[in-house]
């Protein structure tokens, strides 16, 4: 991490110049630095230099003004609740620009950034090789409301990664391909009733704000308003983890569920990883009952493995949710399951959906590029490395200062809570210490790591995460737990 501060002309002091022409020296390539010290490196010679820098004070005058103005123009500043930090305290920074695993705010702060626009980011932001492919891309055109090629190479990619999927339909966003989903899951078996599990969210459709944890718990509003009743009588619910729960329930409604819908491993309660007689106990029961098994891997799908959590754990769902990373960071969602299933999607069949923007050359430019990238060797054992390295450190932080915490990782994605947990369900979660929470959020924040705004979101890594990243991080950790 770049020391934050302003190096003064006279405070530079080369311990080794070893006959560099200045010419030379502009040319020297750095290696490694600190906020004291940086090495840089010319055809294998080392030149150590020492610096003295002064620290710059952390303000965010800029992005307040700019937030109070947008208050104005959009409902609560932003178009995403959690963004506007109402679980945090104080206002949101608001981004300038991002790079690799780093974000700058228009204050010009350096962030540490594990939100990664919330997991698309999962070779790094703003990659260079996916923006040359864009561009490429956009000089034929950003959007044709027709077939392309670029569809056909991205659905085959996720066909071949994706387990459960034989056929796909691109969508916009996770909402949409939620929504679609959920049609088809009814139009296949001709039944209505749903299951979700408390603390998963999936999307802002009317029948799944039952009890949908994330945003929803971050604002404290245990449904949405202008939900209509009948578009939730439909919406059965239980405790995430809780097998026993789930067998009762298809005891009483028999034949009448149509689909059982979770998130493989919970990201918006915080992070939850699913017991595995869990996962296994519901492909059983959806199995014997004639109810669709559905995994929403809007979050998961590409990050804990490149086939997703159903490869993780090897429970294969009749119907998938996909989004974020298969998007390289530009709207897309995706549906797919089982050929039998999605053929009953039009034209195909008889169940309706569509999308004027769907399978827009952009997103599948991005998409295909970053699937690419993350089918290189080594690329899941790198993020499950640092990953594990830094919750640890997190943690081992917390602990160190006396706090009760708890967490855990798989591969590119992490959680953590205020508690001694363990964290197994939404209830486990709301336990956590909500307030300590925000006042680390904000320790963090004002020494340059950019955390996810909410107890009740998970956190994600990158390929372009560096250990020196995670050690300054758990050195920012270990500062801000300890003034808790």
């Amino acid at each position: 991490m770049a020391a934050q501060g302003v190096m003064t002309g006279s405070a530079v002091r080369a311990r080794e110049w070893s006959g560099l022409r200045p010419a030379d020296q502009l040319k020297a390539t750095p290696v490694a630095r600190g906020d004291s010290h940086i090495a840089f490196s010319r055809k294998g010679h080392v030149v150590q230099m020492t610096l003295s820098v002064e620290k710059k004070q952390f303000t965010t005058q800029k992005s307040e003004e700019t937030f109070n103005a947008a208050k104005e123009l959009m409902p609560g500043g932003v178009n995403s609740p959690v963004r506007a930090f109402k679980s945090v305290g104080g206002q949101p920074i608001v981004f300038d620009r991002v790079k690799g695993s780093k974000a700058w705010d228009i204050d010009g702060n350096e962030y540490v950034d594990y939100v990664g626009s919330w997991g698309p980011a999962i070779i790094g932001a703003c990659d260079d090789q996916v923006n040359e492919e864009l561009v490429k891309t956009l000089q034929k055109g950003t959007s044709f409301g027709a077939p392309c090629v670029l569809e056909n190479v991205l659905a085959q990619m996720v066909i071949d990664a994706v387990p459960s999927v034989e056929m796909v339909r691109f969508v916009n966003s996770g909402t949409e391909a939620c929504m679609g989903m959920l049609r088809l899951a009814r139009a296949y078996t001709g039944r209505e009733k749903v299951l979700k599990f408390e603390g998963c969210y999936h999307g802002h459709a009317d029948s799944f704000l039952v009890k949908a944890g994330s945003g929803v718990a971050t604002l404290g509003l245990p449904d949405s308003p202008g939900v209509p009743s009948s578009s939730t009588a439909s919406t059965l619910t239980a405790a995430y983890n809780d097998l026993e729960a789930v067998k009762e329930i298809f005891a009483k409604y028999k034949g009448e569920i149509a689909a059982v819908v979770l998130e493989p491993v919970v990201g918006n309660a915080g992070f939850i990883i699913p017991k595995k007689e869990f996962l296994q106990g519901l492909r059983d029961l959806t199995s014997e009952d004639g109810a669709c098994l559905v995994f929403d891997e809007v979050m998961t799908g590409f990050r804990i493995s490149y086939g997703g959590a159903q490869e993780y754990f090897g429970i294969t769902p009749d119907i998938t949710t996909l989004g974020k990373i298969i998007g390289g960071g530009l709207p897309v969602g995706a549906y797919g399951g089982k050929r039998e299933i999605m053929e009953m999607v039009a034209p195909a069949g008889p169940m309706y959906q569509a999308g004027t923007l769907s399978g827009n050359p952009l997103a599948m430019t991005a998409g295909i590029h970053t699937l690419r990238r993350l089918q290189q060797s080594g690329s899941y054992e790198q993020l499950d490395r640092v990953t594990g390295k830094l919750i640890q450190g997190i943690l081992d932080a917390g602990r160190e200062a006396g706090h009760e915490v708890c967490g855990g990782h798989i591969s590119g994605m992490f959680g953590f809570f205020f508690c001694a947990g363990p964290v197994n369900n939404f209830e486990d979660a709301k336990k956590s210490d909500t307030a300590k929470f925000a006042a680390f959020h904000r320790g963090m924040l004002e020494r340059g790591v950019y955390l996810a705004p909410s107890q009740f979101e998970a956190g994600f890594t990158s390929l372009a995460h560096t250990d020196e990243d995670i050690d300054f991080t758990i050195a920012a950790a270990k500062e801000v737990m300890k003034s808790l």
